[in-house]
């Protein structure tokens, strides 16, 4: 039973957590919880339980606790919880080392690997966490491919995470060029924050004046200066200081964010005084468009009259528009403004993990080797789980680039790279970033990135050449196509892109069919062939024609009802099984939902008839549990198709009902029922037998493997012990069900006004 906790945020305002006697920076400590989780066998990311935390700003230390518990369960042994870690965005995780679809660029996430017997637990630090939301995707090894069925006794692990921060409330502030007096002990390093804003280039920090006593050393000190948080994949920039000062660097740093800074000492038992400045500088703007906007204005009342609104609407991003031209032809005299042309982009929100970046001035972007062209796509929380796609084509009609020329392009977060050349790579100072190229060679090229980091991405792009002189064309138009999908190209056609959601938060994963497994369900390693997969329909389809012997036997013994019932389960079961195949020999004759439903209706119905027909009770009494039964079972299927109850619970009250209808006839006659040892021996034991094989089959044989052979078995197992079990044909039941009383055929004698035939047997007393 899975164990719910409330979710708690509690915070404690202890000034007792201050690390130090001068009051320099409290810290208060802020808790959260998520609900303990039932974890799953990993086959696809939908068996992956995702929880989401959050960290402020100020935190300076994270302490995630984990806890497995197992539950009851018969011969569960020991397993390895894997649990992944990433900040910004779900990890991106490939634990059985499948292959991803082509042009997919990831990172692998942080593991963790927690053993699990009873109860376990570990814990999990974090020095200056990168602040905002952070992922954890916690799973069992992998699938087994056995077929659980609902109900039964199985091993259950239940996972719950918890989180412990500490937060500074009062860090101080960095100010540009100002210099500020700090301290720092081995046990109390100093904390300060400052920040950048949109459009810097490059930071320094500096540290000077540093001393710890008074004698000939005391110049001499031993820092370690920290630029940035730790996000895992990339941590802060660290310089190791030695004398009396040193200063650390950072070239493109994040915009419009705020950076700490942290100053370590290594001197025991000793407090090193210093002073830190830092300045950052602004070396490239785009043309400012400037404040006055009634051109703007005059378009959006223009717009507002026509019919069409959406239209008007979109209008209003266009105030940055008069900065560039994206004609290809763009003269030289509109390029000498400005170090960088900034591309306005309107974002198109177009369903649940669908959004679409469209350049406001068309599709075309002009681009040159004088200055980079520049556009943001900025993405919120709810986009980060999707995929970006980006798709960069050279539009070469009527300009031709040579061979030693290329559109070099630059996608990176929270900052752009504003100088691509053949050299500098494709990062800033703490992020990583994705470089592609085209050229006349290569026109077109996609990266797609699953799962992309909630920030503001920027795409830089510059032409470049192998010489000054890039010849005619010093101009060149690219169409860059950035769009949010919820999976990898729809998943293909062997695989289903399915929306999943953790508590409030919505993310995408591919669902593969066939045999096919990866990311987009491209990995065909183990996919099954065609012939296979027609074999397997097959076999599931036409084993349900075992069911026409049952047919033709109830007919012939007069059990018409019985007969009906399993005609309805033969034809359902049938093309059930036809749609539910995973790869392309599929065929449905109606919704998915509706030919599920009325096949599990149908089975549990069939069961239910027969065992009723065994109990041999009055005509009355047994259309009444036909009919009573049916209403039931219907109900319990909408309630929960594949419950333990709703086949179990049938069963047992028809048995019931059956032995105590055997037990009063054989109480009644003094002898067994039935009579006949033929009866039980050529009948009733090989049906039970084949009923008790058939379901010890469907409960503990299957798996996604040999599904397609085991379930045929079931079905042929059935209807063999429907042939079995059906009792003989009642002496006083004529053809079609009607009992004798009723005759079609001509009788003279006259009852009222009915024609009838008496069937009302004379007693005679011998004397």
């Amino acid at each position: 039973m899975e164990v719910y906790f409330l979710r708690c945020l509690l915070f404690v305002a202890l000034t007792a957590g201050t690390l130090g006697d001068d009051g320099q920076v409290t810290f208060v400590s802020q808790l959260s919880s998520k609900p303990a989780q039932k974890l799953s066998r990993y086959g696809w990311y939908g068996n992956v339980r995702l929880q989401k935390f959050h960290i402020p700003e100020d935190a300076a230390v994270a302490r995630w606790l984990f806890s497995v518990t197992r539950g009851h369960g018969f011969h569960c042994g020991q397993h390895n919880v894997t649990i992944h870690i990433r900040w910004g965005a779900p990890p991106v995780i490939n634990p059985v080392g499948l292959v991803f679809p082509n042009a997919t660029l990831w990172s692998p996430a942080l593991s963790l690997s927690l053993p699990v017997t009873s109860h376990s637990s570990t814990t999990f630090n974090l020095s200056n966490p990168a602040p905002g939301d952070w992922y954890l995707a916690a799973h069992l090894p992998r699938d087994d491919g056995r077929i659980e069925q609902k109900g039964f006794p199985s091993c259950s692990y239940f996972f719950q995470p918890q989180l412990s921060i500490r937060r500074a409330v009062d860090t101080p502030i960095l100010q540009q060029a100002t210099s500020l007096p700090q301290t720092a002990a081995p046990d109390r390093p100093a904390r300060l924050k400052l920040f950048v804003p949109e459009f810097a280039s490059s930071l320094s920090v500096s540290v000077a004046d540093c001393s710890w006593g008074e004698g000939p050393e005391s110049g001499n000190c031993s820092l370690v200066l920290k630029l940035g948080s730790s996000s895992l994949r990339e941590g802060p920039v660290t310089v190791n200081c030695s004398g009396a000062g040193c200063s650390a660097t950072l070239s493109t740093p994040p915009w419009d964010t705020w950076i700490r800074v942290v100053v370590e000492s290594s001197h025991d038992n000793h407090t090193v005084t210093f002073s830190i400045t830092s300045n950052y500088t602004v070396g490239c703007k785009p043309k400012s468009v400037g404040l006055k906007g009634d051109d703007d204005i005059s378009k959006l009342r223009g717009n507002s009259s026509d019919s069409n609104s959406t239209l008007a609407g979109n209008s209003s991003v266009v105030t940055e528009a008069a900065a560039f031209n994206t004609s290809a032809s763009l003269s030289s005299s509109l390029l000498a403004p400005g170090c960088v042309w900034s591309v306005p982009v309107l974002c198109e929100e177009l369903d649940v993990l669908s959004l679409r970046f469209t350049p406001v001035n068309g599709p075309n972007v002009s681009v040159t080797h004088t200055h980079p062209t520049l556009l943001s796509y900025p993405l919120h929380t709810h986009a980060s789980g999707g995929t970006l796609n980006l798709q960069l084509t050279l539009n070469t009609t009527n300009v031709t680039l040579g061979n030693s020329s290329s559109v070099v392009a630059c996608l990176t977060p929270w900052a752009p790279v504003l100088g691509l050349n053949h050299s500098q790579p494709c990062r800033t100072a703490l992020f990583l970033g994705y470089s592609v190229r085209v050229n006349t060679s290569v026109p077109k090229v996609v990266v797609r990135l699953p799962f992309p980091q909630s920030a503001t991405w920027y795409l830089t792009l510059q032409l470049t050449c192998n010489s000054s002189d890039c010849g005619n064309a010093s101009v060149v138009s690219v169409v860059p196509e950035v769009y949010i999908s919820a999976c990898v190209e729809d998943c293909g056609i062997y695989g289903e892109c399915r929306l999943l959601r953790s508590y409030s938060y919505l993310y995408a994963a591919c669902v593969c069919k066939a045999g096919w497994s990866g990311w987009g369900c491209t990995d065909g390693s183990a996919a099954l062939t065609y012939g296979r997969q027609v074999t397997a329909a097959l076999l599931l389809t036409l084993s349900n024609l075992l069911f026409l012997p049952p047919i033709v036997v109830a007919v012939r013994r007069c059990y018409i009802t019985e007969a009906s019932v399993y005609l309805f389960t033969m034809f359902f079961s049938t093309f059930y099984h036809a749609c539910d195949q995973p790869g392309v020999a599929v065929l449905c004759i109606m919704d998915y939902d509706t030919l599920q439903y009325c096949d599990f209706l149908g089975s549990v119905s069939s069961i239910w008839v027969t065992i009723l027909c065994m109990a041999r009770v009055r005509d009355t009494l047994k259309y009444t549990l036909f009919m009573l039964g049916a209403l039931l079972i219907a109900m319990s299927m909408q309630l929960d198709r594949r419950g333990l109850w709703n086949m179990l619970g049938p069963i047992l009250c028809a048995v019931l009902a059956m032995v105590t209808a055997w037990v009063y006839r054989g109480v009644r006659r003094r002898q067994c029922y039935p009579p006949s040892w033929k009866r039980w021996v050529l009948y009733l034991i090989p049906g039970i037998s084949c009923a008790l094989i058939g379901v010890c089959v469907y409960i503990f044989a299957e798996t996604e493997d040999n599904y397609y052979y085991t379930h045929s078995l079931w079905h042929v197992l059935v209807a063999s012990s429907v042939v079995f079990l059906l009792p003989p044909k009642e002496k006083n039941r004529e053809a079609w069900g009607w009992t004798r009383g009723w005759s079609w055929s001509w009788r003279p004698r006259v009852c009222g006004y009915t024609l009838c035939q008496s069937s009302k047997d004379e007693l005679y007393t011998v004397t």
